[in-house]
């Protein structure tokens, strides 16, 4: 593509912030026309490359984080990856064309490569200083990433499309879903008219309302398709503990909103030959700002009406209540410093993305103050076992001192939790880490079995469940479990791509063990540190595990002497333990015996 007026390239952009933005709009932008899988092309070749990780991007790797393809990927043989780039190169210059004509970064992917490079327009603005909104609204009906609102629905300059960023994983190995009966469904879901001041059942958890979704094509099967994935919806969605999921009565009036956050689920869908279109967007009931918004594609020649609606719709739940998800972003600011039972477990989500030993502090107390106040909550007396247990997982980045006090303090919340409610995945969660850090593994993978049953949409379920099968030597069942909370966008951004890396590492596959490993959050916690040294030193890369070295010596020198303590605590299998040991030795760091008295 010629991209006149440009006065330097090769990723000589003024910030990777303004790349990032650019990148943000292209995928927002109605004429950027390709589905799923090229916008998560486009964004995983851009954020590794701006993260420093052009040399990666070949078509195996590309192959993995994108197409879910195993380690037996040929591009000679499969050339997904191929044909992908040449519809990619061919969007973009329409975008360019069309919607991007004026936009000041201009990213291509140039032939013969997969890394993208960033040019500048010479004489545009940036983009902070153009006009909110400058790509023209979409034409009536359709259906892209930025659809209409309704009358009724006013969209935030800067949060009127919060997209669920797909790079740094698989598309993957995709997991079973367990289905709850429609009878126990219904007894969990409320029917609302929001002329009610407060809704039952909703104190301390935000409200879901979710409205039918539109047919935007005539005939019977659509009307159909609308009602079914609007139920499907509601199923996902009630196993979720965090929030109060409600059926939309006709007659609602958004005026009359009870003092919780209440929000209201909105789509619709469209048939196009044998493909379902599905939008969906969440609206803050009180100011009608739209939060979050996506569209969906999936082809009903594949799976058939049934599993394509219950798909969609699984996609939609988990995007929308996922721990970390947008539910949990929305209204933190406002709600901060509130005493209420969501406000607490908002500060634990902001704790772990921010990891600092004074969010985890500002949480735990706020989380025993809600116990207290609510003794009967499983979902509090599930968080408050969580900041416990964190100080056994996360020492040395709260630089905590865990004791067994500690850890029977957590254990006796969590079986607390799970007696209050038996069904209650976070409980279960909890559960299952006491065991785990107790030396309990066959008591903890049981409670991990039952957590994900109750719910296996909810990503940090099976993202810890997956962990705790795979360090116990299932690595298989572990890392499908893994890559599955990945492929969902599981948070915090960054933790469970060191996971990624384990399995990978364990497999052989060291190549991929680092790539992941640099994919994941480093200064998340120390650990996440050790596992790269460990594949470095595999790898033989002597100068870069020496930069681990410094950073751990520097940042975190208790771990040093406590590095086989760790590991054992953590890989159940000799082997697998012996593998890691190597490695750090290998990589300069000797593994010392645990010291007198720990």
């Amino acid at each position: 593509m010629a991209n006149a007026g440009v006065d330097r390239a090769g990723g000589d952009v003024s910030s990777p912030e303004e790349a990032r933005q650019q990148l943000d709009r292209i995928l927002s932008s109605p004429e950027f026309r390709l589905p799923e899988r090229a916008r998560r092309f486009l964004d995983f070749v851009v954020t590794e490359t701006l993260a420093g990780h052009r040399d990666y991007l070949k078509a195996f790797t590309i192959a993995q984080a994108v197409f879910g393809r195993d380690a037996s990927f040929d591009a000679q043989q499969d050339p997904c990856v191929r044909i992908e780039a040449g519809r990619l190169r061919r969007e973009l210059e329409h975008y360019y064309l069309t919607a991007g004509a004026a936009d000041r970064i201009i990213i291509t992917i140039p032939r013969g490569g997969y890394a993208p490079v960033f040019e500048v327009r010479q004489g545009a603005e940036p983009a902070e200083m153009q006009q909110a909104g400058q790509s023209a609204p979409p034409p009536p009906g359709d259906d892209g990433p930025q659809a209409a609102a309704p009358a009724g629905d006013t969209v935030s300059r800067d949060k009127a499309i919060r997209r669920l960023p797909w790079s740094r994983y698989w598309l993957l190995a995709g997991g079973a879903a367990a289905v709850l009966a429609a009878a126990a469904m219904l007894q969990h879901v409320r029917s609302v008219d929001t002329g009610n001041e407060t809704l039952p059942g909703s104190v301390g958890r935000p409200t879901i309302v979710v409205e039918r979704f539109e047919s935007a094509s005539g005939g019977g099967a659509a009307s159909d398709i609308s009602q079914g994935i609007t139920d499907d919806i509601i199923e996902k969605l009630v196993p979720f503990n965090d929030i109060v999921v409600a059926a939309a009565l006709p007659g609602n009036r958004d005026g009359e909103i009870s003092s919780q956050p209440i929000y209201a689920l909105r789509g619709s869908i469209r048939l196009e030959g044998g493909t379902l279109r599905s939008t969906a967007r969440l609206v803050r009931r009180a100011d009608g700002i739209v939060i979050w918004a996506n569209n969906y594609d999936a082809d009903m020649e594949v799976q058939g009406i049934l599993k394509t609606q219950a798909s969609l719709a699984e996609e939609i739940a988990t995007a929308v209540a996922r721990p970390f998800g947008v539910i949990f972003q929305a209204d933190t600011a406002s709600i901060a410093g509130s005493a209420d039972a969501f406000s607490c477990i908002l500060a634990y989500y902001s704790y772990r993305s921010e990891m600092t030993a004074q969010a985890q502090g500002a949480a735990k107390s706020c989380l025993q103050q809600a116990a207290e106040q609510m003794p009967d909550d499983s979902n509090v007396v599930a968080f408050l076992s969580l900041t416990h247990l964190d100080e056994f997982r996360f020492p040395y980045q709260l630089n905590t001192k865990p004791t067994a006090a500690t850890l029977a303090t957590a254990r006796e919340l969590a079986e607390r939790a799970v007696h209050l409610d038996p069904k209650n995945a976070r409980a279960l969660q909890a559960l299952m880490l006491a065991n785990f850090f107790g030396n309990d593994p066959a008591e903890a993978l049981r409670a991990g079995e039952a957590a994900y049953a109750s719910n296996s949409n909810d990503t940090e379920v099976a993202g810890e469940y997956g962990l705790r099968l795979a360090m116990s030597g299932k690595w298989d069942r572990g890392c499908e479990l893994i890559s599955e909370a990945v492929g969902k966008n599981a948070g915090p951004q960054g933790y469970y791509e060191v996971g990624m890396a384990l399995c990978a590492f364990m497999r052989g596959d060291t190549q991929a063990a680092e790539l992941w490993s640099r994919m994941s959050d480093l200064n998340y916690n120390p650990m996440h540190r050790l596992v790269l040294l460990s594949i470095l030193g595999t790898l033989g890369k002597a100068a870069e595990a020496k930069e681990q070295i410094d950073w751990i010596e520097a940042r975190s020198p208790g771990l040093i002497p406590n590095v086989r303590r760790e590991v054992v605590w953590r890989l159940a299998r000799i082997e697998d333990q012996e593998r890691f040991f190597n490695g750090l030795e290998a990589a300069g760091l000797p593994v010392q015996n645990d010291p007198p008295g720990n």
